[in-house]
């Protein structure tokens, strides 16, 4: 099939994809803007709400929470139709992904943009066997079935609290959506629905923390 789509200044082909199938095949990417972006190497929150730094691997990373919402007020934004947020995430310790015991798990979480929410998943930090394993939907959304640390950009680092001396019980994520907005102002919030009700501490059970945030405004034309 023939699209005739001449995109301009499309960094990688998964964006491309992304906005073809999202779109028509009339449609052309006039332009992208990146709009924001923070790995916090230099200790900077401007914009954040209940953001707070740690230290994790010798780098400063935004950690680390359980079931409490961290959100980003954007402000100044040019002119577009779609924002595309990159957010890379890392899952500490004991999540259980799919486990719907309702004592252990589901173990979600979640982002949205303004008042919508984007993309809602589990992650499962647990060894897999034939035997015994504990599912996880990433990369795709709750409640499909993947096997745990699948979609993962890294899986060897040590966790985090209850885990803080195991390897391999931190794995991190780059969770990359595109989606439809033209205000001039956004609210990019993070959260989760963890469940760990056997757990004296659930914060140092199960927690997850933000290494880095892009956000790049698109004209789709």
């Amino acid at each position: 099939m023939d699209c005739n789509i001449w995109p301009k200044g499309v960094h990688t082909l998964l964006l491309l994809v992304a906005v073809v199938l999202f779109f028509s095949c009339a449609d052309t990417l006039e332009s992208e803007q990146v709009v924001y972006t923070n790995d916090f190497s230099d200790a900077d929150l401007t914009g954040f709400e209940n953001g707070r730094f740690i230290i994790f691997e010798n780098d400063t990373i935004v950690g680390y929470y359980h079931n409490e919402e961290l959100a980003v007020n954007l402000t100044g934004l040019p002119a577009h139709n779609l924002l595309k947020v990159t957010l890379e995430i890392l899952i500490h310790d004991s999540w259980d992904g799919n486990t719907s015991d309702g004592v252990s798990g589901p173990d979600q979480w979640f982002f949205g943009v303004d008042n919508e929410e984007v993309f809602r998943t589990t992650f499962s930090n647990t060894p897999c066997e034939s035997t015994y394993c504990l599912y996880q939907s990433y990369p795709d959304t709750f409640s499909k079935t993947n096997k745990p640390k699948t979609g993962a950009t890294q899986t060897n680092m040590p966790g985090l609290c209850l885990f803080g001396t195991a390897p391999n019980y931190t794995t991190q994520y780059s969770i990359s959506k595109i989606i439809e907005h033209k205000n001039s102002t956004a609210r990019i919030y993070m959260d989760t629905d963890l469940v760990a009700e056997n757990a004296p501490d659930p914060k140092c059970d199960e927690s997850w923390s933000l290494a880095g945030i892009t956000v790049e405004a698109l004209i789709l034309k």
